[in-house]
């Protein structure tokens, strides 16, 4: 069966990885975009590697002809799978629907409808036919295709904190270079303020593997030991510092207490705060809002403290490392995990064969 596949994030690629361990050697083929280690891609999520609306807006001649390649490429597929990131999916769902009307198009990982834009919901319900949604809450956003089909975490991540504690602080500057450029050097000072007595961890994305490491991070990563496996540094970890991102989620859901930071150019976090109008961005914050029945993302309730922009510096840093009640954070970790239920994977493969 030929597949066209459109992966344009590095954690959407991950979940690609273990979905495809749920098919037989030569039972499928790929097409399209997705990581070099799971095929031979048009494209790979190095060259979608942008952040921010200034970033994106130069890039857009070249997500056009993307579009194009890939709208040729679906007539010779059987069935079309789009994983995350909606600007570029959305317009590409509805060339592929109009040009070939009776290809299956199938969306995994779905536009958060709920933190903006809810109007995508009709749009994606009318060009895609079976809507994959990993958020328990998200269903409720459309008439009929969505179905909560679990989380891709719950395939990839092996094993579960048992108790409190740990060793070695877990650095994690994202995987945008962007994100790593702003995020990494208040990292590396943090470590180096507070932390000097600590085993110091960076993990860093699979997809940078093979790359220069200093050349992408600086002369400070020689402070840090290098991990490319995620799982098992939060899993031995006593805390972790981490970008915002799926990561944030997976340290949550390992049970390894974090602070989520970020920051981004002003113009972005400008246009960010005018459209989308959350109290939290951290996944674990918005699940954990709709576990107590509020409006996710914009509750009372919270699991583990946000730094912004501003707030975003290594004072603030360490004062939530010391601040964080960690008996506290453990127990909600069992509730997220409780609520998510199962993975992912078995059904969107179910999906494909049917």
């Amino acid at each position: 069966m030929k597949i066209l596949v459109s992966a344009l994030e590095s954690s959407s690629n991950e979940h690609l990885k273990f979905l495809l361990k749920e098919f037989a050697q030569d039972e499928i083929e790929l097409f399209g975009i997705f990581d070099t280690s799971l095929g031979n891609p048009l494209y790979s999520p190095k060259d979608f590697s942008v952040m921010g609306f200034v970033d994106i807006f130069k890039k857009i001649p070249f997500f056009l002809k993307v579009q194009k390649q890939m709208l040729e490429l679906a007539k010779d597929v059987d069935k079309i799978l789009l994983l995350d990131s909606s600007s570029f999916h959305i317009p590409l769902a509805k060339k592929i629907k109009k040009k070939y009307p009776d290809k299956q198009i199938i969306y995994y990982i779905l536009p958060q409808v709920w933190a903006w834009k809810p109007w995508r919901a009709k749009v994606v319900e009318k060009f895609c036919d079976r809507l994959g949604a990993i958020l328990p809450f998200e269903v409720e956003f459309y008439q009929k295709k969505a179905k909560y089909v679990g989380h891709p975490l719950l395939d990839s991540i092996r094993n579960f904190k048992e108790t409190i504690g740990g060793e070695g602080i877990v650095f994690m500057p994202g995987s945008r270079l962007s994100e790593i450029r702003t995020t990494f050097p208040i990292f590396s000072q943090l470590a180096r303020m507070y932390f000097s007595d600590k085993k110091k961890i960076l993990v860093v994305p699979k997809i940078y593997m093979h790359m220069d490491l200093i050349e992408l991070y600086g002369d400070a990563i020689r402070e840090f030991e290098i991990s490319y496996d995620a799982n098992t540094s939060l899993l031995n970890a006593e805390f972790a510092f981490i970008c915002s991102g799926t990561a944030t989620l997976e340290s949550a859901l390992i049970g390894t207490p974090f602070v989520l930071a970020y920051k981004t150019k002003w113009i972005d976090y400008f246009i960010y705060k005018s459209l989308i109008k959350l109290k939290y961005i951290g996944l674990a914050n918005i699940f954990f809002n709709a576990i107590c029945k509020e409006k996710a993302g914009l509750g009372k309730s919270w699991m583990h403290f946000e730094l912004i922009q501003k707030d975003f510096n290594v004072e603030q840093l360490f004062l939530a490392y010391q601040n964080t009640n960690r008996n506290d954070f453990f127990a909600k970790s069992k509730k997220i995990r409780e609520y998510l239920k199962f993975g992912s994977a078995k059904t969107i493969a179910q999906w494909i064969r049917d």
